[in-house]
């Protein structure tokens, strides 16, 4: 399969590479463009991959037939924006990032849209990628566009398993987001790894209750037990990992807390929902960013 893949960060080079190995022509997208990219990744069982993939080609992109996103939320509209008439309408476009909110910035959906959550682990040094958690990837269709495109499942997980398929994805996605409320502005607020936030259970149930709300006006299950149960099950599974919001805040980039607790504070305004402790994180993570200056630097590095 033709497969363009936009944003060649440590997970975008993980999938190129698993892509790739699997005999796909697939073509990385960087912001700067360059025709070609070096791509070293290693595998927790000592495999790797190191080669050369081809980038930025128009003509790739015009015929290709799955277009997968890696990117931070916030840079995918712009992005994806420019490049939306030069996919195929047919195209089916896979997005994969942290956070909610990216499809309500690119208009009306032409194509069909996929989103997918992963709790695959990788991150990068030198341009070295590290895959050190091996995951599953949850993907689904976000319009009706998607639906016939449930193949796409099995094709990736032949790539980089494990990857299942989800009717209901966006039931699965503000699961994600839960975790991601909780793991990533604390682990900020603590300056620690995930597992250390077990020392902090009673800020953690403030959250979760705000959340727990939230989910349930947006119309989906939500058992607070079962959802506490399952961000502590995520906590102790990576006890040992920086979140990808400290890690960005200690290297002065702009966070994703806008998608994430940003994204569940304009949900409960809508339902007419308060969430005092959400606020309260989203501000103290916003005045990081300030203070890092996290707006401007690095902002214009390839993706």
């Amino acid at each position: 399969m033709k497969i363009t893949l936009i944003g060649c960060g440590a997970m975008g080079k993980l999938w190129l590479a698993a892509l790739a190995q699997q005999g796909h022509d697939v073509q990385g997208w960087l912001r700067i463009a360059q025709p070609e990219i070096y791509i070293d990744v290693n595998e927790p069982d000592d495999r790797y991959f190191r080669g050369l993939l081809p980038c930025n080609s128009i003509n790739h992109l015009t015929h290709s037939e799955l277009v997968i996103v890696c990117l931070k939320a916030w840079q995918v509209s712009d992005a994806l924006l420019p490049l939306l008439h030069q996919i195929p309408e047919v195209c089916p476009i896979l997005l994969l990032h942290n956070g909610m909110g990216t499809l309500d910035e690119l208009g009306p959906l032409k194509h069909p849209f996929l989103a997918g959550v992963t709790t695959h682990a990788a991150w990068q040094n030198n341009d070295q990628v590290f895959h050190v958690a091996n995951g599953i990837t949850e993907i689904g269709a976000v319009n009706s566009l998607a639906e016939p495109y449930y193949p796409i499942a099995d094709l990736l997980h032949k790539a980089l398993p494990d990857v299942a398929w989800y009717n209901q994805i966006l039931a699965t996605c503000w699961r994600k987001l839960a975790v991601n409320c909780v793991i990533n502005p604390l682990t900020v607020l603590y300056d620690c790894k995930n597992g250390e936030l077990m020392a902090h259970q009673v800020h953690i149930e403030k959250l979760i209750t705000e959340i727990n709300q939230v989910i349930s006006m947006e119309g989906f299950h939500a058992d607070k037990e079962q959802l506490a149960d399952y961000i502590y099950s995520i906590i102790h599974s990576t006890a040992n990992n920086y979140s990808s919001m400290l890690q960005d805040v200690r290297n002065k980039r702009r966070t994703e807390i806008d998608y994430i607790t940003g994204y569940l504070i304009k949900q409960a305004r809508m339902h007419g929902l308060d969430t005092p402790e959400n606020d309260r994180i989203y501000h103290l993570i916003k005045y990081q960013e300030e203070k890092n200056d996290g707006f401007s630097v690095n902002m214009h590095r390839q993706w």
